[in-house]
């Protein structure tokens, strides 16, 4: 994997130590099981002790941080909703009445909503983090859709919020974002930075049509070949991705920093681990991939990093949902680790050697 240079003020990523591997097996293999019987979540609870460098591993104040922004590619008609629908959704996250909302309480999840940079200025209210980097991005049919300055404040203030959660405490973390016509500015992400053919990419995000989904592609085949040369990361990022999705990036980038054990969503969510990826990596060493969305071109990203997700439920709706319904799997991974009895404990006679 080649290594560029870090943009300053952006966190650096260690190597996954893999020291406690070996040990973390052993323990796992001298439960009262047949070895590998519980599957992936035997994987999973390696997989979180070597990320917490503890042979107990834990779930701790899981959280979830929803990050929404506009794109001015919603211009194009790339979306069957008018942009609007980016705030309206951000205030039913805050009231507590959206798909999210319902999944966090049913995981367990401390939820915040962030905006990231909307087009339609909301309230100041409890449960909002406002720090708009701006007004929704720039329509990126006719220009970058953001300066290299704005994103990389961006993801330095996503890494921001991953750090507040940190401190108090969270060793699980997913992301979630809002943005209509998101799925048109992962698209061209994807495109660009895995060599796929933008055909490949497109979906229906929200539902587009036939004829919807044609100019869709139209759309972005243009706009990918009038941004032909875009294709170091952070040109990458500023030309076609959005405010939500940079600090979705930026954030990935501070959880692998925290050694937190990242649940990534969908399509979207997986966009922006392809951006900080390309920055650092080992980002992905840090991360459950929650679920395969319905969306096109999901699995192809998965292929990409070579995961396999723990649930296919043909869900493409965003905001965090897959990610948040992965948490009770990794509750269920500590919990046979910390909870079951060993053969020597139960007095259970192990196979023959």
């Amino acid at each position: 994997m080649t290594r560029i240079p870090l943009p300053a003020g952006l966190p650096e990523v260690a190597p996954l130590d893999q020291t406690l591997r070996a040990e973390l097996q052993r323990i796992i293999d001298t439960r009262t099981k047949p070895p590998g019987s519980l599957g992936r979540l035997e994987t999973l609870a390696r997989q979180m002790g070597v990320i917490q460098r503890s042979t107990r591993p834990t779930v701790q104040r899981a959280a979830m941080i929803v990050f929404a922004g506009d794109h001015g590619i919603a211009a194009e008609g790339v979306s069957p909703y008018p942009q609007a629908v980016t705030a309206q959704m951000v205030a039913n996250f805050i009231a507590g009445g959206a798909a999210i909302n319902a999944l966090s309480r049913v995981a367990g999840l401390e939820l915040e909503v962030v905006n990231a940079g909307l087009a339609t200025p909301l309230p100041s209210t409890h449960g909002l983090v406002d720090i708009p980097v701006g007004p929704g991005t720039r329509n990126f049919a006719h220009e970058a859709a953001m300066t290299h300055a704005e994103a990389l404040a961006a993801m330095r203030a996503g890494a921001a919020r991953v750090r507040h959660h940190a401190a108090l405490g969270t060793n699980v973390i997913g992301f979630g974002e809002m943005g209509i016509a998101n799925t048109s500015a992962a698209a061209c992400l994807m495109s660009r930075l895995c060599g796929v053919p933008i055909d490949d990419c497109v979906g229906r995000g929200t539902g587009l049509d036939n004829a919807g989904l044609a100019n869709k592609r139209n759309v972005l085949a243009a706009a990918l070949a009038r941004h032909a040369d875009a294709r170091a990361p952070l040109d990458v990022l500023a030309t076609f991705g959005g405010f939500e999705i940079a600090m979705m990036a930026g954030a990935y980038l501070a959880a692998a920093e925290a050694r937190m054990t990242i649940l990534v969503d969908g399509f979207i969510a997986t966009s922006a681990l392809l951006v900080a990826d390309a920055f650092s990596p080992d980002v992905r060493d840090y991360c459950v991939f929650a679920h395969a969305s319905n969306e096109a071109g999901h699995r192809r990203m998965l292929s990409h990093f070579g995961a396999q997700p723990l649930l296919s439920l043909d869900m493409r709706l965003g905001e965090g949902t897959g990610a948040a319904l992965a948490v009770p799997l990794l509750r269920a991974a500590v919990a046979f680790v910390n909870e079951m009895a060993s053969f020597d404990s139960a007095g259970v006679a192990d196979r023959e050697p």
